[in-house]
């Protein structure tokens, strides 16, 4: 059994709004996108100022011109959930991270984030790009539970705007920044439990996204679409079969998706019957933040009790890879 005792999130204070966008010259407005991809604004770590000189023509520059590092926006969401779990960075005694964009190739980006919020133990990263979060959560249910501490953390610093090429309508109108962390325990209760992991790959589409050392991120959209939304629903639907099998009643059962865009999140909700009610998302205002934008949704609803007494967090990465996770209330 794993416990969840507090998930936290951060995003950067800089909005790229449509109407930024619009300013840029590349031929879209705020119809176009929301059209398309139902996203209305996004944050970055990046001045907007940069962005509209150099339209990030040189993602090399933007790893210099970013206002915060991964580390430090890490930092920032694994605060949130320590203050949220009433616990200190000394009861952590193991940090995984992953994201799409990580800083550096050595050290690990979680012991960046390890070192910045004074935890010491064993830091490694878990990444399966926007899959992060439930491949982290899956491997850490597979492990021996003696072999690990009472605690450990789950972080995915995003902040993949560094790597968006904004002269390319077709990417940048997706991709914002925000980092989120995530506080597991396989012995010591919390209010959550995890009572379900999954974790599926397609390495024969391993070039359908991708983003190069010093390069700009890229996908073949259309059959990345097809993709999502198809692996989505199945993770989405085996979550909930096992869920009614166990008891458990549809209408109880929350969806958060990966945060790709409203569109596709829309076109899985109706396909797999999710009820009215019990989809949650906040693509629309944060636009599409890789692995952290499924536990960004269950973050801000954290405390709003609209998360309901199950959830089932269905995600898809580069690699291909697709992963999902159920929590029920303990």
């Amino acid at each position: 059994m794993l416990y969840l005792h507090a998930i936290g999130h951060f995003h950067p204070e800089n909005v790229i709004t449509n109407a930024f966008l619009e300013g840029l010259g590349i031929e879209t407005n705020d119809a176009w996108i929301l059209d398309r991809v139902g996203i209305r604004a996004r944050h970055t770590v990046l001045p907007l100022d940069y962005i509209r000189q150099t339209r990030n023509a040189d993602p090399r520059a933007a790893i210099e011109a970013a206002e915060l590092s991964n580390a430090e926006t890490g930092a920032k969401a694994g605060e949130l959930a320590l203050a949220r779990s009433k616990l200190t960075p000394k009861d952590i005694g193991m940090v995984l991270a992953g994201s799409c964009s990580p800083d550096e190739c050595i050290p690990a980006e979680a012991n960046r984030v390890a070192e910045a919020l004074g935890i010491d133990g064993p830091s490694l990263d878990v990444a399966s790009a926007c899959s992060s979060f439930c491949s982290q959560l899956y491997f850490v249910e597979a492990m021996r539970p003696e072999k690990l501490p009472d605690f450990v953390m789950l972080v995915n610093p995003e902040n993949s705007t560094r790597v968006v090429d904004y002269r390319e309508r077709s990417s940048c109108v997706l991709w914002g920044d925000c980092s989120t962390a995530a506080i597991v325990s396989p012995r010591v209760p919390g209010p959550w439990k995890v009572t379900s992991t999954l974790l599926r790959g397609e390495p024969a589409g391993a070039d359908k996204v991708k983003v190069p050392r010093f390069g700009h991120f890229t996908q073949q959209g259309t059959e990345v679409q097809k993709f999502a939304v198809r692996r989505a629903g199945e993770v989405y639907e085996a979550l909930r079969d096992e869920y009614l099998q166990g008891g458990g009643r549809v209408g109880d059962l929350t969806f958060i998706g990966h945060q790709a865009n409203l569109r596709m999140l829309e076109h899985v909700a109706r396909r797999c019957d999710v009820p009215e009610g019990r989809h949650l998302f906040n693509v629309d205002a944060r636009g599409n933040v890789g692995a952290s934008g499924a536990p960004s949704v269950f973050s801000e609803h954290w405390d709003r009790g609209t998360l309901g007494p199950a959830v089932a967090v269905c995600v898809v990465g580069s690699g291909l890879t697709w992963a999902g996770a159920r929590f029920e209330r303990a």
